[in-house]
């Protein structure tokens, strides 16, 4: 059966002070990225942009337990994770603008600037699960201590691809940590309409892996957890976290979520519904572990380097070679013609 971790009291973390203010610090900086993105996206700086505010805690507690060498495979709205592996917040508004999301940093760098540890973002629902799962089954078969990480959204759980990653994984023991963020919205779709399953880590059953819940709200427990799940993946044993978090703004910035939302919210508890970045916050102060003007300090900084980042984003040119490049490593005839004919499209232009 899977085990159930829920609710969480914040005391009962062992984290270090500097790891939790450091927890703090990156859901600060995930906010206000948050909060500038969809400001940009209403201005017609780019064309759509998927919200995660509510799911900080979730996705900086995960991310900071993970090593530095693990892969990460992110769904669209695991940004505030992407930032806090390190992600450039410059290469992710690229991408959100229809650019490469990877700026070169090094013409003879062979993987043109591309971190190795995070993948590219899938907006496909759950095609990154089976990628994340092959991922895990080369990294054991070529001895490597790193598991990979892949994320997805309760909605991915009635794919295909999710069955199949789990049992690939299960039949492998492949080194994978299933991260599971149920937000409680598959679009304007209800978790209890989404399965009649009792949880979605109950699912990892059929699978014989180990299932997880966690009170995604908090930094702490997720953090812990997903150290527990790693280190479980390491030895063979890959598990299915599923994080209870809540989405407090719409699917994308074309959603309207006040047609849906407000009669379901209420049958949900409020530690679910919650500021998770105010509670972690007035929790980190009362143990004394904050002042008062860290947040505020935080903020500053953080929009500081946004606009450093909105700056670079904006200075970007977008090359059609992105198109092409990094898909295969010697691409076939059709690829080589679209390549080609793309090429005398701009010549003409000019």
């Amino acid at each position: 059966m899977h085990r159930v971790v829920g609710e969480r009291s914040l005391g009962e973390s062992s984290v270090e002070p500097d790891l939790a203010r450091t927890l703090l610090r990156e859901m600060v900086f995930a906010r206000v990225f948050d909060e500038r993105a969809v400001a940009l996206q209403r201005r017609g700086w780019m064309s759509g942009y998927p919200p995660f505010e509510g799911q900080e805690a979730s996705q900086v507690g995960a991310a900071r337990a993970l090593a530095a060498d693990d892969w990460l495979f992110p769904t669209y709205r695991s940004n505030a994770m992407q930032l806090a592996r390190g992600r450039s917040p410059a290469d992710i508004l690229r991408f959100r603008r229809g650019f490469s999301e990877y700026e070169p940093v090094d013409e003879d760098d062979a993987i043109a600037g591309r971190e190795p540890v995070t993948f590219t973002q899938a907006t496909p629902i759950a095609t990154q699960l089976p990628h994340a799962v092959g991922a895990g089954m080369a990294a054991a078969h070529r001895g490597a201590d790193r598991v990979a990480c892949a994320c997805l959204g309760d909605g991915a759980t009635s794919e295909g691809d999710f069955h199949e990653a789990l049992n690939f994984a299960g039949v492998f023991s492949a080194p994978v940590v299933f991260l599971c963020e149920n937000n409680g919205w598959a679009i304007s779709l209800p978790t209890d309409r989404q399965t009649a399953s009792e949880t979605i880590a109950g699912k990892a059953d059929a699978y014989g892996i180990e299932g997880v819940r966690v009170d995604g709200m908090d930094p702490l427990a997720v953090y812990e957890v997903v150290a527990e799940a790693r280190e479980s993946a390491l030895s063979g044993d890959p598990v299915l976290v599923e994080s209870l978090t809540y989405r407090r703004g719409p699917h994308t910035t074309a959603d309207d979520p006040d047609r849906y939302r407000d009669a379901a919210t209420g049958d949900l508890p409020e530690w679910r519904t919650a500021d998770p970045l105010e509670r972690y916050t007035d929790y980190l102060r009362e143990e004394g572990v904050v002042d008062e003007g860290f947040v505020a300090a935080a903020r500053e900084a953080a929009r500081e380097e946004l606009d450093e980042a909105v700056a670079a984003a904006e200075g970007s040119e977008p090359d059609p070679d992105d198109v092409f490049d990094h898909a295969y490593a010697a691409p076939p005839p059709r690829l080589r013609d679209q390549r080609r004919s793309v090429v005398e499209r701009d010549e003409r232009r000019e």
